[in-house]
C-alpha cells in the first residue's frame, strides 16, 4: 500500500518545461513565446547569464523581452563569486515554486540534470553501462526495465514510475556501474530528484545554421556594449579564473583591449570557440537525454530561430506541452 501511494503521489507531482539546446539555436526566443502564450515564467538555467554585468556578452534576454513576461535568475549572480550548480538548483526550485507554468531555459547540461536526477557524489558512469540501459530501453520498453529494476535494485525502483525512461535509465546505469543503487548514493549524500514532472524540447540546429547564427550574434554584440562589459570586468581586477571572465568573448575582448589583438580577429577566435563548444553541448544533450530517453516526454526541433517555426511545428509543441502538463 505505501509504494501505491508513492506513486500515486508521483502523478499529482507540478509539471515543469525543459527549453535546451545549443549556444545561438533560439532557446530564449521560443522560451518568451512559450511564456507569453502559456502563462509560464521563464528560467534561466545558463551558467553564464546568472552574472551580472554580462548581458550582451551571454546573450541575455533583452529588458524589453524580459517585460514581455517573467523572467528569473538572469543577471543575479556577482561576477567576482563562481556560482556553483547546488547554488542554482536551490534558487531554480524556489522560483519554480512561485511559477504557474515553469519554464527553464538554457545550454547547460549539469543544470538540468541538477533537476532531473539531483545532486550526488555518484562516480562518472562508464559507455558501457549507459549504452545497456539504453538498449534494454529500445528493446523492451520502460515497464520491462522497472521489473528488472525491482528485482535487482528494489530500494530504488519502489521511488520511480514504471513509466518513468529517463529516471530508470539513470537508476539501471548506476546499479551496473557502481554495484549500488541509485537510492543508496542519493540517501548517503547529496539531493535526489526534483519532485517535478518534466518534459523538454530540445532545439538541435544543422551545423551550418548555427554557425551562422553564431557569427551574426558576433557581430550584434560587438556594437552593442560587448566591450564595454569587457572593460568593467577588467576594471573589478577580478581573478582570470573566475567563470565569469572565461565567459565566450572576454578572454578575446580582453585581448583587444590590452593592444594584443584586433577586433576582427577577436571575433573569429571567439566564434570559433563558440562554434567548438556548441558542438560540445549538442554532443551532450544527445547522449544526456532531459526527460525521456525514448522521446516520450521530449521533442526535437532542428531549426534556428523563432521565426523559422512553421504553424504545424508550433501546433506540435503546444499540443505536446498541453497533454503533459
Amino acid at each position: 500500500m505505501g509504494r501505491d501511494h508513492a506513486r500515486a503521489a508521483m502523478t499529482d507531482q507540478p509539471f515543469a518545461l525543459l527549453v535546451a539546446g545549443p549556444t545561438a539555436s533560439g532557446k530564449s526566443a521560443l522560451a518568451l513565446a512559450l511564456a507569453e502564450r502559456l502563462g509560464g515564467t521563464v528560467i534561466n538555467t545558463d551558467s553564464m547569464q546568472v552574472y551580472d554585468g554580462l548581458r550582451v556578452l551571454t546573450a541575455r534576454p533583452s529588458p524589453e523581452e524580459e517585460a514581455r513576461a517573467p523572467h528569473r535568475l538572469y543577471g543575479v549572480h556577482p561576477p567576482g563569486e563562481a556560482a556553483s550548480v547546488a547554488w542554482w538548483r536551490r534558487r531554480a526550485l524556489e522560483e519554480m515554486g512561485r511559477a504557474r507554468l515553469p519554464i527553464l531555459c538554457g545550454g547547460t547540461g549539469l543544470y538540468f540534470r541538477a533537476l532531473t536526477d539531483g545532486l550526488n557524489d555518484i562516480p562518472p558512469i562508464p559507455p558501457e553501462a549507459r549504452a545497456e540501459a539504453r538498449g534494454l530501453l529500445a528493446t523492451s520498453g520502460p515497464a520491462a526495465l522497472h521489473a528488472r529494476l525491482m528485482e535487482a535494485d528494489p530500494e530504488t525502483g519502489a521511488k520511480l514510475r514504471p513509466s518513468d525512461s529517463q529516471r530508470l535509465a539513470r537508476a539501471w546505469e548506476v546499479w551496473r556501474a557502481t554495484g549500488r543503487g541509485l537510492a543508496s548514493w542519493q540517501a548517503e549524500s547529496g539531493t535526489g530528484p526534483a519532485p517535478w514532472r518534466f518534459a523538454a524540447i530540445r532545439l538541435d540546429p544543422p551545423r551550418d545554421a548555427l554557425r551562422a547564427a553564431i557569427g551574426q550574434r558576433w557581430q550584434g554584440m560587438a556594437g552593442a556594449g560587448a566591450v564595454e562589459e569587457v572593460r568593467a570586468l577588467l576594471a573589478a581586477k577580478l581573478d582570470p579564473a573566475l567563470p565569469a571572465m572565461r565567459a565566450h568573448g572576454v578572454p578575446e575582448i580582453s585581448a583587444v583591449l590590452g593592444g594584443r589583438m584586433s577586433m576582427e580577429e577577436a571575433g573569429r577566435r571567439a566564434c570559433l570557440a563558440i562554434g567548438q563548444y556548441t558542438k560540445r553541448q549538442a554532443t551532450w544533450f544527445r547522449h544526456q537525454p532531459l526527460a525521456d530517453v525514448t522521446g516520450t516526454h521530449t521533442i526535437y526541433a532542428r531549426v534556428t530561430g523563432l521565426e523559422q517555426f512553421s504553424e504545424r511545428e508550433w501546433a506540435e509543441i503546444i499540443a505536446f506541452i498541453d497533454c503533459r502538463r
